[in-house]
C-alpha cells in the first residue's frame, strides 16, 4: 500500500522501527481488503491486496474487520494482537488527517486481555549481558542511570544538567503530580556523566545527535550545542532496537527483527524486584520508588528468576549430601 509508505514518512517513522510498523499494517492490509492474514511460514514474503485506501470507508468493512481481527487472536498472543491493532489506529488516525478517509473501521474492536507477564524483572546476568553491549555513551548512561536509580524513564530524559548534583549522585526530577523529587545513582552512572555532560552547565542532559528543528521549544534545545531533547518515543526505540538479541538468544538471524526487544520500564522493575530480592526494607523500596502505597510494591516484591534458581539449589537435597563438612 502506498497509504503505507506515505504514513511511514510522513509520520516520522524512526527507521529502527519503520519495519515493525510496515509489517503490521501490511498484516492489515489483509484484513481491510476483507482476507485473513497469513500467518506462520505462509506470512513470509506474502503481499497483501492492492486496494485504494478509501476503501477503508466501506460501511460494511467494520464488521468484516471485526470477525477477522478475532480470528487472528485466537491464533497470535494477546501482546502482538494490541501491537498491531495500536499501530493500525495510528495509521488510520494520520491517513484521517491527511483527509484520505473519514471512517476508523477498528473502532469496535478491543485490545486483548494480555495475561500477568511474571518475567518483566531481568536476571542479573541478563543486566551484566546489557552493560557488554557496544553503544552509544548517551545509551550506555542513561541506562545506567535509569537501573541505578530505578527512576522511571520520563523523568530522566526531562533531567537537565543544571538538576544534578554530581558530587552528591543525584539529580532533581519532577514526579508524578509534579512533585519535585530526588533520584540517586550509583558510581557506574558517576563515573559516565562527566563525558556525556562534556562542558556543558545547562539544557537538557540526554540530547539527539542532530540540530533541533524549528519550532522545537526552547526548554528541549541544548543552548551551548542547539541540539534538542531525546524523546521517550526515540529513547524506547533504541532500547528495544538494541536488546533484540538478549531477549530473544535463541531466534535465527533473519528473524530477529520481527521480534521485540526490552522496554526502558523494565530496568526500573528490575532495580526494585533486586533490591527486595537483596532484603531492602519496606520504607526503603517505597523510597527508591517513589510510590504513595504499600501495596504498589507488590509486583516488584515478587522474586526474580535468579532468586527462585538460589532458593532451589540451596534445598536440593543432592546438594546438601556434597556440601563440604
Amino acid at each position: 500500500m502506498t497509504a503505507v509508505e506515505r504514513y511511514l514518512t510522513g509520520a516520522g517513522i524512526a527507521k529502527s522501527s519503520a519495519r515493525i510498523y510496515r509489517i503490521s499494517l501490511m498484516t492489515w492490509g489483509w484484513m481491510f481488503a476483507g482476507e485473513p492474514a497469513p500467518t506462520g511460514p505462509a506470512r513470509r514474503g506474502a503481499k497483501p491486496p492492492v486496494f485504494p485506501v478509501a476503501a477503508i470507508d466501506d460501511p460494511a468493512l467494520p464488521e468484516v474487520l471485526a470477525e477477522l481481527a478475532a480470528a487472528r487472536a485466537d491464533e497470535m498472543d494477546a501482546d502482538t494482537v494490541n501491537r498491531e491493532l495500536s499501530i493500525a489506529r495510528k495509521a488510520i488516525g494520520w491517513w484521517q488527517r491527511q483527509g484520505w478517509i473519514d471512517c476508523d473501521p477498528t473502532i469496535g474492536i478491543e485490545r486483548r486481555p494480555a495475561p500477568p507477564d511474571r518475567t518483566k524483572a531481568l536476571a542479573e546476568n541478563q543486566i551484566a549481558a546489557l552493560w557488554r553491549l557496544d553503544v552509544a555513551l548517551r545509551e550506555k548512561t542513561c541506562w545506567k542511570m535509569l537501573y541505578e536509580s530505578a527512576a522511571r524513564a520520563d523523568e530522566v530524559l526531562c533531567l537537565n544538567v543544571e538538576d544534578l548534583l554530581p558530587g552528591d549522585k543525584r539529580g532533581k526530577i519532577t514526579g508524578k503530580g509534579g512533585a519535585t523529587e530526588w533520584i540517586h545513582w550509583q558510581s557506574g552512572t558517576a563515573q559516565l556523566l562527566p563525558r556525556l555532560i562534556a562542558r556543558r552547565t545547562r539544557g537538557p542532559l540526554f540530547l539527539t545527535g542532530r540540530k533541533a528543528p524549528a519550532g522545537t521549544p526552547t526548554l528541549d534545545v541544548c543552548p551551548d550545542t542547539g541540539r534538542a531533547r531525546l524523546s521517550y518515543r526515540r529513547a524506547e526505540e533504541i532500547f528495544e532496537e538494541n536488546t533484540r538479541l538478549l531477549a530473544n538468544p535463541l531466534a535465527s538471524p533473519e528473524d530477529i527483527e520481527d521480534l521485540d526487544g526490552w522496554t526502558l520500564h523494565r530496568l526500573r522493575h528490575s532495580a526494585l524486584t533486586h533490591d527486595a530480592e537483596g532484603g531492602t526494607s519496606t520504607p526503603m523500596l517505597l523510597a527508591r520508588s517513589r510510590h504513595a502505597s504499600v501495596r504498589s510494591l507488590e509486583r516488584y516484591a515478587r522474586p526474580g528468576v535468579d532468586s527462585v534458581a538460589r532458593h532451589v539449589a540451596e534445598r536440593d537435597p543432592a546438594a546438601r549430601r556434597n556440601a563440604p563438612r
